[in-house]
């Protein structure tokens, strides 16, 4: 089957400047990619605020319907949540399939949950994602219930599917919640080993960098979310020990469906020693990536953890040239060398701030180095009659 073509829609408001729509829409392209789809053209317009029946002005929506119509396009997405009701217009004028930002967020998930657990998650934020948007979709819903004697009476069939999706939350919440309560007790299990998380923006290299110190085989592939599950790993960096987990990738304007139902899984990182906090340097957009994972790690009550910056993909950076000359052309942060962000503020978290290639294995081992202190400082807290007092302390003991 070929990828599916598709146009991608977003507006410029107070806001959102256009610089930061084209960002949103470079994102938007790559999620199109990754869920299987290409796109094929952007439209956007200037809005004070979305139209409040159909996201973009009467104008602008006989352009796209026309476009569609011409080039034979599957799917129109749009670069935020549409209302039940923008989605159900949208759906009468374009006769596609419609999706926003979030749906096209879930049905990658949806994709890539390869454990009963991801699943199971993914399927509860899509029925929280579904339920207000029941009206215009009936008959989508597997009939788990209903006929005859089993409805109120004069109740509707919407009421009926309602009911249905209700019951499948509860459920899922239900199963999730003893899923959760096992992974507490395999957690506890692991004894007072130290853990460390690797968190960070979707596609950064994390599961690349995890493949490298741990050399362990973990998916990873250059594709947005290719990680779902948490994956724990033991480690070992002269002789000292310590769990490291790789999560989720952060991204912004993620569905709050989504982040709800992950959490638990993010229980790795409120659990967790250390933070290993990846970024792409290499992204034109790394600061606000920082920003969007920091604001998720809030959330999570883990901003306040001891937190190692990692900058991967220095063997992808490349500083925007600058001419000198051209005085009405002012050198910006685009043009910095890595050396000039290095004297930025990521010189203020001094020690904790190191740049590599996992790809490359470049700094590697200054990597493990500060890694390796990091851990050792927390487990002689730990442990105070530990190896380094005694040579023939048997880590095994610990496990």
């Amino acid at each position: 089957m070929g990828l599916e073509k598709a146009v991608l829609i977003g507006i410029v408001t107070k806001d959102q400047d256009e610089a930061k729509l084209k960002e949103y829409l470079d994102e938007l392209e790559f999620l199109t990619f990754t869920a299987g789809g290409y796109a094929v053209k952007r439209f956007t317009q200037k809005m004070d605020m979305p139209n409040a029946k159909t996201f973009i002005g009467s104008g602008k929506m006989e352009d796209v319907s026309e476009f569609i119509k011409e080039n034979d396009i599957d799917t129109a997405i749009f670069d935020d949540e549409l209302s039940a009701a923008q989605e159900r217009n949208i759906s009468k004028i374009l006769n596609v399939k419609v999706l926003d930002r979030t749906n096209l967020i879930l049905d990658i998930f949806a994709q890539r949950a390869q454990t009963s657990y991801a699943r199971t998650q993914v399927e509860l934020a899509q029925c929280e994602y579904l339920l207000p948007r029941l009206r215009g979709m009936w008959t989508h819903l597997e009939r788990q219930k209903g006929g005859i004697g089993m409805r109120g009476p004069g109740e509707t069939e919407i009421e009926t599917d309602r009911r249905i999706v209700r019951d499948k939350i509860a459920l899922l919440k239900k199963r999730i919640k003893t899923i959760d309560k096992q992974m507490a007790v395999q957690r506890g299990n692991r004894g007072k080993m130290v853990r460390v998380a690797l968190v960070g923006y979707t596609n950064v290299g994390k599961s690349t960098l995890m493949n490298v110190i741990s050399k362990s085989e973990v998916f990873a592939e250059n594709k947005l979310f290719a990680t779902l599950d948490t994956t724990v790993r033991k480690v070992v960096i002269q002789n000292l020990p310590f769990l490291l987990s790789d999560t989720v990738g952060f991204i912004r304007k993620l569905p709050t469906q989504l982040v709800d139902s992950f959490k638990s899984t993010l229980d790795e990182v409120r659990e967790a020693d250390l933070l290993l906090h990846v970024v792409d340097i290499s992204h034109p957009n790394f600061e606000e990536h920082i920003a969007s994972v920091n604001k998720i790690l809030g959330e999570i009550n883990s901003s306040d953890k001891p937190t190692i910056m990692v900058f991967n993909k220095i063997d992808a950076y490349e500083a925007e040239p600058h001419d000198e000359t051209d005085l009405e052309i002012e050198r910006t942060k685009k043009h910095y060398t890595l050396e000039e962000w290095k004297s930025t503020w990521m010189s203020k978290v001094g020690n904790n701030a190191l740049f590599i290639s996992a790809i490359n294995k470049s700094n590697l081992e200054d990597f493990k180095k500060r890694v390796y202190d990091e851990v050792r400082e927390i487990h002689v807290t730990r442990f105070p009659y530990n190896h380094f007092l005694y040579p023939d302390y048997n880590y095994e003991d610990m496990e």
